[in-house]
């Protein structure tokens, strides 16, 4: 427990933080790489790069330290983190560090304002939370390990097939190569892989596309322009390439107690992923299922056919696909943006609905807005978003 002076200390920065916590992120990121090297591997270049992730932290940082005192408040932020920290093999001793220099970028940037005081105010707090961290995190790390198939650590697949989905994504079928059983995992989870490319280790998310249960995972890639990862993958992830992966993880799930409501899947872009192993795992299920893909054109919508066959082979599924600027001979079910009233079309009369989302930022901003005008319950929303909620609430 944080004693009530910390308390008081750490409430005392909020306005500070509001002013500076971006600058005090972005300060942090590069001092910490460039002292220690080693955690590189654990951050997203590219998150690096557009700023998402020093704006992510600056939110999660102001956060933790507006609510300090009321802690529970943050209960639903928190399996998030557990399992992104889980799904990239984060260990306990990784978080001394991020302390160090996180109260380092604290100290720098706000000067003379971070006494003594407020440094070890803040280095208290972060240390409850760390410790609150690597204890839900051991608890996952057992829980994969000891399920039938588990493991602990990275273990060795082997790409057992390639299948070209678009003209951007291709997917990719790994097997253990012990040839050994896979565990469960709940469909909208994630793996991880770990990469060494040009000398740099590298630790990638990619969803599983396909429904539990079978003798191989798939994750379907999309080329990213100036994607290290993707296009190392597209180029040189050959049948027979051995690749080193880290168990599922993922909050982005299916609930069971859902079930008996109707299921809106609505995805854009290569948000498709997640949604196909939604739908894959539910079509012979009866359960109503409506899946709205958005897509530039033809050319780059993945896994059309294979939604078709299941709407047709299963009434309870209705698809729905919607070009932006369709090819010549293309065959849309509607062409344009995501608007209200197409949204509106695939909604039940009660509003009562899963609708799960994922895509694009402007396109998941879109979605979410139109379904809390047409009245969906904010509680029947899921989607997965690196970020604050705030950016998708933002215009």
């Amino acid at each position: 427990m944080l004693s009530p002076k910390t308390i008081e200390i750490v409430k005392a920065t909020v306005p500070v933080l509001q002013q500076h916590g971006e600058a005090i992120t972005r300060h942090f990121y590069p001092l910490m790489f460039r002292e220690r090297p080693e955690v590189k591997a654990f951050f997203n270049e590219a998150h690096q790069a557009h700023g998402s992730q020093p704006r992510a932290l600056a939110h999660a940082v102001l956060a933790y330290a507006a609510n300090i005192d009321r802690l529970q408040e943050l209960a639903g932020e928190l399996p998030r983190i557990i399992h992104k920290h889980v799904a990239l093999g984060v260990q306990p001793q990784h978080y001394p560090i991020v302390g160090e220099y996180l109260l380092r970028a604290i100290r720098e940037v706000l000067g003379a304002a971070a006494t003594d005081e407020v440094i070890n105010a803040w280095g208290e707090a972060y240390g409850l939370l760390a410790k609150v961290l690597i204890d839900a995190e051991e608890q996952v790390y057992a829980e994969n390990a000891g399920r039938p198939g588990g493991w602990r650590g990275a273990r060795t697949f082997r790409v057992v097939r390639r299948e070209v989905e678009s003209e951007l994504i291709t997917s990719f079928y790994l097997a253990p190569a012990d040839g050994g059983t896979l565990p469960a995992y709940r469909p909208g989870q994630y793996l991880t892989l770990l990469l060494d490319i040009d000398g740099q280790p590298t630790r990638r998310n990619y969803s599983l596309s396909g429904a539990p249960g079978q003798d191989n995972w798939r994750i379907s890639v999309k080329r990213e322009p100036g994607g290290k990862v993707s296009n190392w993958l597209h180029d040189h992830a050959q049948v027979g390439t051995e690749l080193q992966v880290l168990q599922p993880a993922g909050d982005f799930t299916l609930d069971e107690e859902e079930s008996h409501r109707p299921l809106l899947l609505i995805t854009g872009g290569v948000g498709i992923t997640p949604a196909m192993s939604m739908l894959e795992t539910l079509a012979d299920t009866g359960r109503p299922i409506h899946f709205l893909h958005a897509a530039r054109h033809g050319g780059v919508h993945a896994f059309r056919e294979r939604v078709q066959a299941l709407a047709t082979q299963h009434p309870n599924v209705q698809a729905f696909f919607l070009y932006d600027e369709p090819r010549a001979g293309d065959k849309p079910h509607g062409v344009g943006r995501l608007t209200p009233e197409v949204l509106a079309q695939h909604l039940p009369a009660d509003r009562d609905v899963d609708l799960y989302f994922l895509g694009p930022k402007p396109f998941m901003q879109s979605v979410r807005k139109h379904a809390l005008a047409l009245g969906v319950h904010p509680e029947r929303l899921r989607w997965e978003f690196f970020g604050p909620l705030e950016a998708l609430d933002a215009a």
